[in-house]
């Protein structure tokens, strides 16, 4: 049975990460950078809001939700990962509970005819009946009843959240162009050099021998690179025998600013025209060689190009923004012990 997660399959999803039921099973593990942590959830509270209990179950679907991966690894995490995948999961099911709680408070509902519809969505998710009722047989004892109200819960969540973080994260193009416009150089795009590069590494502690040897190889390569033609000429050179992680793209960088080379690189780089070939630089440990096959003026960035993707950025932070406040709101105003 694949992991299902609630809200992802429900006909209202906003997007909110909410109400998982999924099953677990776990699986050997073999790779020795992962640890098990709750592989044999039994159901021991993890937290308790307003009295309501929260389980190692409820975590660990949540831990799973937020890193898959683990699914592959019979649901233990990297070590490096683990704490902060706990933390972040902890605080979304606790964040998911006082949302429902504060829908309860506020009488919101569902109808049935709604609720119906999200059950037979979620039921058509499944390959046959079997595979349905075996899922709510492992997950709610085979209640139709609890699955129900788990639906009902993920509803009245996600609604609550379309109130209070969705619809006032809403932004006009008025006010994207505002931002736009108070903040025009974020959007200009400085001019920039389409190069290629040969690179040769010098090893780290290198002797001056094998410098002097590095150094030999890289002035024969400098010769073969003079030879060449054009992009495509210098392109295949740079597939044989660079050593930087370019070379699988003929070495070419694309359009790049003067910042975002190294300043030995730089330096000639914005000294040649195109279709010139430098001679060897010498930059850290890497002896290299650049073409630059052209040069792109500066430009403002006109508010058509940016508008759809800054409008979208700018209602994310909203989202974010307002979702951590509506989580201190209700965590200021509730009884939340983590055990």
């Amino acid at each position: 049975m694949p992991r299902i997660r609630l809200m992802i399959l429900l006909l209202s999803v906003t997007g909110s990460v909410l109400g998982q039921i999924a099953p677990y099973v776990p699986s050997p593990v073999e790779n020795s950078g992962f640890q098990s942590l709750t592989v044999n959830a039994t159901g021991k509270p993890v937290a308790r809001i307003n009295g309501i209990v929260l389980t190692d179950k409820d975590l660990l679907r949540e831990m799973l939700a937020m890193f898959p991966y683990a699914n592959q690894h019979g649901g233990t995490f990297p070590k490096a990962m683990e704490a902060d995948i706990r933390r972040g999961a902890l605080s979304m099911i606790e964040f998911e509970e006082l949302v429902f709680q504060e829908a309860k408070h506020r009488k919101m509902t569902v109808t049935p005819k709604r609720l119906d519809s999200a059950i037979e969505a979620f039921n058509a998710q499944f390959s046959s009946e079997e595979q349905f009722h075996s899922y709510v047989k492992n997950e709610f004892n085979g209640s139709l009843s609890n699955l129900r109200e788990k639906i009902r819960r993920s509803i009245m969540i996600d609604d609550l959240l379309k109130t209070e973080v969705t619809q006032k994260a809403a932004v006009t193009e008025a006010q994207v162009r505002t931002y736009y416009e108070k903040y025009r150089s974020r959007f200009y795009d400085p001019e920039s050099l389409a190069i290629q590069t040969i690179s040769l590494a010098i090893p780290e502690h290198a002797t001056p021998q094998h410098v002097a040897q590095v150094s030999k190889h890289a002035e024969d390569v400098l010769r073969q690179a003079k030879d060449t033609k054009n992009y495509e000429g210098f392109g295949r050179l740079a597939e044989k025998v660079s050593e930087d992680d370019w070379r699988v793209m003929m070495g070419d960088h694309h359009s790049v600013s003067r910042a975002e080379m190294p300043p030995d690189i730089a330096k000639v780089a914005w000294a040649m025209q195109p279709g010139q070939i430098s001679e060897l630089i010498r930059s850290e440990n890497w002896f290299c060689i650049v073409r630059v096959s052209a040069r792109q003026a500066g430009r403002q960035i006109p508010f058509a190009e940016v508008k759809a993707k800054l409008k979208k950025d700018l209602q994310a932070t909203k989202v974010e923004d307002l979702r951590a406040n509506l989580h201190r709101q209700l965590r200021a105003k509730a009884r939340v012990e983590e055990l």
